[in-house]
């Protein structure tokens, strides 16, 4: 095959993620009806976050305290308890995309495979068990562990010296987010494959290869 690694990034690359079922859910515990209303302006306190963890600028539990405390304070409940409590529901729904499992069938006997994810550990572990696919995958590295986030390449190199890497032509990092995974992936000087899902690349980002479905990437590891 082309590459002796692929890197995968985890959220809408591997598994589904639905955070407003996930929160449904969640609240759904506590007797309450979330709705698209309180989804939206969840979204406007949490996605600035993530923009902020992705920079490096606050921490893995900085966001995952601030982005509940509104409703831990309603609910007068701990933030921290909340995060976890949502991490579990999320495990819970979160299954593996069209075309994943089928295509790391064939790609886990040609190549090793590896997981780089910006997510947090209590839910990567609880979903690769749910799933059965932890033992395809050599290593997960998780930002939250490592103190880094994509796309700082130093989450890359972390992941590259994990792999024993000497060769960086070997390794294709693949991922739906183009400011976290392809540009980190730029940032560490890889091959890139991003699954746009029919989106336009309106940025100055330029993967490597530009994919539709999850299966196609057999055409490319196999060129």
């Amino acid at each position: 095959m082309k590459y002796e690694w692929l890197f995968f990034d985890a959220d809408e690359t591997l598994f589904s993620f639905d955070a407003f079922a996930g929160l449904q859910k969640l609240f759904a515990d506590y007797d309450i009806a979330f709705q698209q209303d309180d989804f939206d302006e969840f979204q406007r306190v949490n996605k600035p976050l993530w923009v902020e963890y992705q920079n490096g600028t606050i921490s893995a539990t900085q966001l995952q305290v601030t982005r509940f405390a509104s409703w831990a304070k309603r609910l007068n409940k701990n933030p921290v308890e909340l995060n976890a409590h949502y991490l579990m529901a999320m495990a819970d729904i979160c299954k593996p995309l069209e075309n994943v499992v089928d295509t790391l069938t064939v790609l886990k006997d040609h190549a090793h495979l590896a997981i780089i994810t910006n997510g947090f550990t209590t839910l990567q572990k609880l979903r690769l068990e749910k799933t059965g696919l932890s033992d395809w995958f050599q290593f997960v590295t998780i930002s939250e562990e490592v103190g880094i986030a994509k796309p700082d390449k130093r989450i890359f190199e972390h992941s590259l010296a994990l792999a024993k890497v000497t060769d960086r032509r070997k390794v294709l990092m693949v991922g739906d987010n183009l400011d976290s995974d392809i540009l980190g992936g730029h940032n560490a000087h890889l091959d890139t494959c991003w699954l746009h899902y029919d989106r336009e690349n309106h940025s100055a980002i330029q993967p490597t290869y530009s994919i539709g479905r999850f299966d196609q990437l057999l055409e490319i590891v196999s060129a």
